[in-house]
């Protein structure tokens, strides 16, 4: 299984070489909301998809 580390150094190094801090701090965001999504969804809670969209009725 591929650390955190590991995995922010393969995400990063296939950034372009014009890569910005902010474009390297977006992938590491992104990095950290999916492995948060996965552990949530690994403990059951989740949503359903009507839950979903009465929810977004509200926005």
């Amino acid at each position: 299984m591929e650390t955190l580390k590991q995995e922010a150094i393969r995400v990063i190094s296939k950034l372009p070489d014009t890569a910005n801090i902010d474009d390297i701090m977006y992938e590491l965001y992104v990095i950290d909301k999916v492995k948060k999504g996965r552990e949530a969804a690994k403990r059951g809670e989740t949503i359903s998809v009507e839950d979903l969209k009465r929810e977004m009725q509200t926005w």
